[in-house]
Parts: C-alpha cells; sequence; structure tokens
C-alpha cells in the first residue's frame, strides 16, 4: 500500500543554509512542527542520514550541488547486493561507516527511503536551498501486488474469546484487540488514544492517522463492552502512584503501551485461534475492511473508516474479497 510521503513545513524563521547536515536538521524540525508521529520522524532521520553518509562518499557537502545521477545512484546502491552499506543504521553515530551489506534492501524499504529523500529535496527546492529538485523523474522499484493477510471471523472470534479477562493484563489485551478490530486501527493509532478520545454516549473514538489527521471512528458493541470493563476493573491497577497516564493503554509498569509489547502479547494468543504464521495487529485492521466489505460495507465508506487519503489504497480489500470468495467456492462447490 502506498504511504502519504512525509511533508515538512515551510521554513521561515531561520536564514536558509544550504549545508546537507543543517539543511537536514531544518527538515526534520518541520517534520516535528506539522505534528508527525515519532516513529515517522525517527524513521525518516535514519533514512536521510543514509542519504547524506551517500552523498559524502562521493564528496558532496552542499544541497544545491546535489544532481539527479546522485539520487538515481543512492537507489541503485540500496539495490546493489554486493555494494556499499549507504550509511549508518538506527543509533550508529553520523559518519561512522557500517560494514557491506550482505543483501540488498527489499524492493518496499528502498522506496520508503526514496519517498523520505523526494520530501527532502523538495523541501530544500521550497525553501531555496537547492535548484530544480533532483529527484524529480527517479523511479522507485516496483513493488510485488500481494494481498493482506486476513483473518476468517471464525479466528477472530477465537482469538478475542480466549483472551481471559480476570487480570488486569488481559483485560486490556481483549480491550485492546477488540478495539483495534472494531474500529479498524492502525496499531499505534490505538496506542495513542487517551481517555479524552473515548465517547461511549455516542459509541465513538478519535483516533489520529498519519501525518496527525484525525477521524470519528465508530465502535462495536463488544468492544466498548470490553473498553468499560478495562478502564473500570483493569487500567486502576496499572497505574502507579504519581504516574499517572492519559493514554488508554498502559504497559505492567504504568507506562504507554509500546507496540513490540502489543505484538509480543498478541503473538501468545494466535497459536489457541488456529491463526497462520505472520498474523499481526494490522492483520485485525485488514480483517476489519474485509469482513465489512463481504457484508456489503461500499469502499467509499471503509476508505473513511480506516484513514485512507486515497481510494486505491482501499481497493486492495476488493480483491481480497474475491479472492475469498473464489476460495470458499473451489472448497463448498461439489463440481468446483
Amino acid at each position: 500500500m502506498q504511504e502519504r510521503e512525509p511533508e515538512a513545513q515551510r521554513s521561515s524563521a531561520e536564514p536558509p543554509t544550504k549545508d546537507l547536515s543543517q539543511a537536514a536538521a531544518g527538515f526534520l524540525r518541520g517534520l516535528i512542527a506539522a505534528d508527525y508521529s515519532r516513529c515517522t520522524i525517527e524513521a525518516s532521520a535514519v533514512d536521510l542520514r543514509q542519504f547524506l553518509e551517500f552523498l559524502r562518499s562521493r564528496q558532496i557537502e552542499r544541497i544545491d550541488t546535489v544532481e539527479r545521477t546522485d539520487v538515481s545512484e543512492f537507489a541503485a546502491a540500496l539495490a546493489d547486493p554486493d555494494g556499499y552499506l549507504a550509511g549508518p543504521s538506527a543509533g550508529a553515530p553520523e559518519g561512522q561507516s557500517q560494514p557491506r551489506r550482505p543483501r540488498p534492501y527489499a524492493r518496499s524499504t528502498i522506496s520508503r527511503k526514496l519517498s523520505v529523500v523526494r520530501s527532502f529535496l523538495r523541501f530544500c527546492e521550497e525553501n531555496g536551498l537547492a535548484g530544480i529538485d533532483p529527484s524529480v523523474g527517479v523511479g522507485s522499484p516496483r513493488l510485488p501486488r500481494r494481498l493482506p493477510q486476513v483473518l476468517s471471523q471464525e479466528q477472530i472470534a477465537l482469538l478475542l474469546e480466549q483472551i481471559d479477562r480476570t487480570k488486569p493484563l488481559d483485560m486490556r489485551d481483549r480491550a485492546l484487540f477488540e478495539l483495534i478490530y472494531s474500529c479498524g486501527l492502525r496499531c499505534q493509532e490505538a496506542l495513542d488514544l487517551e481517555l479524552r478520545d473515548i465517547n461511549f454516549d455516542s459509541c465513538e473514538i478519535r483516533a489520529k492517522g498519519k501525518g496527525r489527521k484525525e477521524r470519528v471512528v465508530p465502535v462495536g458493541e463488544l468492544a466498548l463492552d470490553a473498553m468499560e470493563r478495562y478502564l473500570r476493573e483493569g487500567r486502576p491497577r496499572l497505574v502507579k502512584k504519581g504516574m499517572e497516564q492519559d493514554h488508554v493503554f498502559l504497559s505492567r509498569t504504568g507506562r504507554p503501551l509500546s507496540a513490540s509489547d502489543v505484538r509480543r502479547r498478541l503473538a501468545g494468543y494466535l497459536v489457541g485461534a488456529g491463526a497462520p504464521a505472520g498474523t499481526s495487529p494490522h492483520t485485525l485492521r485488514h480483517s476489519f475492511a474485509t469482513h465489512l466489505l463481504e457484508g456489503g460495507a461500499d469502499l467509499r465508506t471503509i476508505q473513511e473508516l480506516l484513514g485512507h487519503s486515497s481510494l486505491r489504497t482501499t481497493q486492495v480489500y476488493a480483491h481480497v474479497s474475491a479472492a475469498h470468495l473464489r476460495k470458499t467456492y473451489r472448497r463448498a462447490h461439489p463440481r468446483a
């Protein structure tokens, strides 16, 4: 699925500088000012640092000297199985080289990195740091069309109903996974929820999606029941004295729950549900959309509920639903 490129705000507070590091710092400050999520900002910083290290390896220190060939050869270097690792990994000091990569980056990863580079160079053009954006005309690798993995309605029921609701962490997990499936939330959208975002009277939540775009999503009765029980009985036992939190979902230590915690907890429930390998929290979101489509919902409605900016992104679920129908037909029809 095509992701929205991060767009930094045009800077007018500081005089423009054409030094690579300072231009990159200005771009990242723009992302922060535009209220992008911490994960987006950190990932963009890593990808951008990698691009700058590649440019420095070519003795390029000013953004206005970057050419289209530099961008296209950066893309080629990422895809080169024998070649050069274009820069440091997350957490590595800037300027420190890394060993050769044993294999090339996946095409989806290359596309993401080029998306950040394009957004950065467009920011530089708009702020007068460079001439014509040198990334114009540099294509991304063609991605294979993969249908998202979904669970059947029976598998969803098994997954959710097996979660015991006598302990605080179990009540939290049941409420979290019920909510993701009921509302089609991204995992991070659920983790970013604050108490004020839940409206039990109108049976709705306010979710903050990519680019911090807000949308209001209805919540089903079973998810509301699980949420009410968690907030009444489970969450108060997770809140630690002197560590009051506005986030809905808390860890054992009373801090906001992390995505890695969610993946780990979900993995513990998958065996009992007979779920296939590779099932993730995002699978619940895919299942939400597919089950809605199979139930008669139109793509435009599903697009709004998922928070997709483009209907093309949502249309993949039409293919999933058709594939599901063919599979069901072959399994059930006596002469299929």
